[in-house]
């Protein structure tokens, strides 16, 4: 076996949660290995950026681990399988909350995997102890404040014969303290530490899920935290700071008073496009849930590349979406041409996207209506009726599209060749990953459903039921959409003005807001 052939094992640090605190190398790993190895604090959407390096899916291990938990992975269990799947000669990916050598036994799990002679390599990450804080508005360390911080574990090794914290010099160090998994032991920490010398007014913090959309903080003093995190349910996850740091929280919060932090909304797109949305509502601080209620199929290419073929006896190119616009240039390019085909055509493009997508190919759209929909685009049209009237029009839209356009271009005089190019379709993984949204919706613990599309809207239905879905309000991107989420049984709380990602996530914003 040559080196290259040989298995290695990568112990990847996974951040604190937030996805966006994934490292490059990090994710660069991730999208070319076999199998990945994770554990109950790597974030799923970390985890499903796993893939092989021909694109297929990578093979998941949970090994998660929770204190008390008895079915939990223990550790010897996780370094046998390290081991074997790197003797087998896999790219293994161990993804690890946080950093995977601070307080994340990865230095165990490199011992074992040197023992066995498994090549392997670390990749550190964003520890939850600086993160988390800051996310909560509170510097580990600050100028004139404090110089130094320490980290400790508050969940030490049962086995040892005494504790392996020394509370007294910590108490009459200064500095920060950043407590990692001490909540269940915080009453006695926090004792230890008054008993040692630090002064029961010394400010103190608790962040639960830190960097998550569910992160919450409960702040007190070394002598009232312990009961606050109590009296708030706090549990682990959960990183406590100690020290004067911790003061600084009232003036440099910041996470948590976004506009919509603490709101929970669902992303309902086509799986290619949610992305868009849904990262526009994250950085506003929801907490999204995605349901990839659509897959856009790409339909029959003959009818296309035939009417590409005769592109020179069209007067006119009606393009509905940003899907539309790139299987043209597909067919464009099977035929060996590019945006110099459509010399001499005019083009009226359905919406910003839309003429976004073409001026990125080189055409400038000549006609780009004010309302983002059929009609408005057919009201545009009317207003040049001379130059539509007994001229050729290609239509290149989804399959099942509204007759709006081409039956009310003919009424003006046009000739329309409307050629289906793709369709949405439910997709399949849409109602088995739908159980957690189930349950969100069943617990009343959704805030806003949107929908970019009416088909959506009956995919939607139709992976949750139909009484389930009417459990929460709508937001959608226009008035087609909003009549399918009403025959639906769905109420709409907000509809977009302007037909646009950028649109819908205003009337969100302002929807929740209000």
């Amino acid at each position: 076996m040559t080196s290259l052939d040989r298995g290695i094992v990568y112990l990847v640090g996974a951040g604190p949660g937030d996805p966006g605190l994934l490292t490059v190398r990090g994710a660069e790993l991730l999208r070319a290995c076999d199998a990945v190895v994770y554990d109950a604090l790597a974030n799923d959407e970390i985890v499903r950026q796993a893939t092989r390096p021909d694109g297929a899916p990578a093979e998941l291990h949970f090994v998660g681990k929770r204190g008390g938990d008895g079915g939990s992975a223990r550790q010897d269990e996780i370094n046998a399988l390290l081991v074997r799947l790197g003797r087998e000669g896999q790219r293994v990916v161990r993804l690890k909350g946080g950093d995977p050598f601070v307080f994340g036994r990865g230095g165990e799990e490199a011992q074992a995997l040197a023992a066995a002679g498994v090549p392997f390599e670390v990749v550190p990450g964003v520890t939850a102890g600086v993160a988390a804080p800051a996310y909560a508005g509170i510097p580990v360390t600050h100028r004139g404040v404090a110089t130094s911080v320490t980290f400790v574990t508050g969940h030490e090794d049962p086995d040892r014969a005494a504790p392996g914290t020394d509370w007294q010099a910590l108490a009459k160090a200064g500095g920060t303290v950043v407590l990692y998994m001490g909540v269940r032991g915080l009453t006695r920490i926090a004792a230890d530490l008054r008993a040692a010398g630090m002064p029961a007014d010394t400010p103190a913090a608790a962040v639960q899920w830190g960097t998550y959309p569910r992160q919450r903080t409960v702040a007190g003093t070394l002598d009232t935290l312990p009961a606050r995190v109590a009296a708030a349910g706090l549990g682990a996850p959960v990183i406590t700071v100690i020290g004067a740091v911790a003061g600084l929280r009232d003036e440099l919060a910041w996470f948590d008073r976004r506009p919509l932090s603490g709101r929970r909304v669902v992303v309902t797109r086509a799986a290619a496009q949610a992305g868009a949305l849904a990262g526009r509502l994250r950085a506003l601080g929801a907490d999204v849930l995605e349901l990839p209620a659509l897959r856009l199929e790409p339909l029959d290419p003959a009818p296309l590349r035939n009417a590409v073929a005769r592109l020179r006896g069209y007067a006119w190119l009606a393009l509905t979406s940003q899907n539309a616009v790139r299987l043209l240039w597909d067919a464009l390019r099977d035929a060996g041409l590019d945006a110099r085909a459509l010399a001499g055509v005019r083009v009226c493009a359905v919406g910003p996207a839309t003429a976004g997508a073409l001026l990125e190919r080189g055409i400038a759209a000549d006609v780009v209506p004010e309302r983002f929909v059929a009609e408005g685009a057919l009201a545009a049209l009317a207003a040049r009726a001379d130059e539509v009237r007994g001229s050729r029009v290609l239509y290149v839209t989804a399959e099942g599209a509204r007759a709006v356009l081409p039956d009310g271009l003919r009424e003006l005089g046009a000739e329309v060749d409307v050629v289906p190019a793709y369709r949405a379709v439910a997709d399949e993984r849409a109602v088995a990953e739908a159980e957690p949204l189930r349950e969100a919706l069943a617990a009343g613990a959704v805030d806003l459903v949107t929908f970019a599309s009416a088909s959506a809207v009956r995919n939607f239905v139709d992976a949750v039921g139909a009484e389930l879905a009417r459990r929460a309000p709508a937001a959608t991107i226009g008035p087609v959409t909003s009549d399918a989420a009403r025959a639906a049984g769905l109420t709409v709380a907000a509809e977009a003005g302007e037909a646009t990602i950028e649109g819908l996530v205003r009337v969100v914003e302002e929807a929740l807001r209000r």
